[in-house]
């Protein structure tokens, strides 16, 4: 059996005993965590968590390793709530759910076009049925991402070293930036916010999908405010569990290109994992749809080949771009006009 299988079934182990510890018991610390959604006429996409947790502290300047340590392993240990019934409103359409055994819950609607504002449209989840007890009105304000008809293309993105320093690579160096950083200290590469709000031009929408575990949602969502970076949905996944939690990168990327049909992508990654072959089937199922693939190296050894042999087997239709820095993605963009 793999470690990761052993693992889950640890998790599940867990969360069945605190289940059944908490038998009936009214949560104290009942949330409803949104991480937003997108979409168009085409319909609309909402995700989010329902936990019985306080909310996490805030990161402040000058505070020590150990305030980070702390809050850090607070997103990790959770206190999820299965089977609470859900009821997502977005423009004039609404639809029931339940959060999974995780507490996460997908909703996917199809409001009437002109109830969808440009840029945010303003949603609510809300507590649809009774839950162990809970009394009154408990809601969640959700924003979704509603792109204008000027938007000349959009723009998907990987984060962990496409725009933070992160060190995939550098497995141990990278467990010790994710747990003593904040969103005040972690690194933003050279110039890419910069880069990104131009190819944004405040019109044309980005789509943050990363790997990173949806626990770093808050957290990353602070780092691109904090460092500036064009604001969009965050579309990460879960560590182990769910199916809705665990959805691959490959069918996210599929659900932005499906729910804004109108636009052509700009998709930025780097080659530490597998941006390039996710990019490249990308190509593959969605022709005429991708304008550009920029690919940051940061490849421990950048002449292993793997990178070459992906772009090798593509044709020249799309131009796919292997890039030191920033500044190589801004001096290529402007000559395609994108820029």
């Amino acid at each position: 059996m793999s470690a990761r299988r052993w693992v889950l079934r640890l998790e599940r182990a867990w969360d069945a005993a605190r289940l059944r510890r908490a038998g009936s018991r009214v949560p104290t610390d009942f949330r409803i965590v949104c991480y937003g959604g997108h979409g168009s006429a085409a319909g609309v996409v909402v995700r989010g968590r329902v936990v019985d947790d306080p909310p996490s502290s805030v990161a402040v300047e000058g505070e020590g390793a150990v305030a980070a340590v702390r809050r850090m392993v607070r997103h990790f240990v959770t206190d999820e709530l299965p089977g609470v019934p859900l009821r997502i409103t977005v423009g004039d359409a609404a639809v029931e759910t339940v959060t999974d055994d995780e507490g996460y819950f997908v909703a996917r609607l199809q409001p009437s076009a002109d109830t969808l504002e440009v840029p945010l449209t303003h949603g609510v989840v809300e507590l649809a049925g009774e839950y162990r007890g809970l009394d009154g009105v408990h809601r969640a304000p959700v924003d979704v991402l509603v792109p204008a008809a000027e938007a000349r293309f959009g723009v998907i993105s990987d984060i962990d070293d496409t725009i933070l320093e992160t060190g995939v690579q550098r497995v141990g160096r990278m467990v010790r930036q994710t747990l003593t950083g904040s969103a005040l200290t972690r690194t933003a590469f050279p110039g890419a916010p910069e880069l990104y709000r131009d190819l944004a031009a405040d019109t044309n929408p980005v789509f943050y999908i990363s790997s990173s575990p949806w626990n770093l949602h808050s957290f990353l969502s602070a780092f691109v405010r904090h460092r500036d970076f064009p604001r969009g949905p965050l579309l990460l996944r879960d560590l182990l569990g769910s199916a809705v939690g665990r959805e691959p990168k490959t069918e996210r990327i599929d659900e932005v290109l499906a729910l804004h049909p109108e636009l052509r992508f700009v998709l930025l990654g780097d080659s530490g994992e597998h941006d390039p072959e996710t990019y490249a089937a990308t190509i593959r199922r969605h022709p005429g749809r991708i304008l550009a693939v920029y690919i940051r190296e940061v490849r421990l050894d950048p002449h292993d080949g793997r990178v070459e042999h992906v772009w090798s087997e593509m044709g020249d239709d799309v131009p796919l771009v292997l890039v030191a820095d920033s500044e190589a993605v801004r001096r290529h963009a402007t000559g395609l006009g994108l820029l």
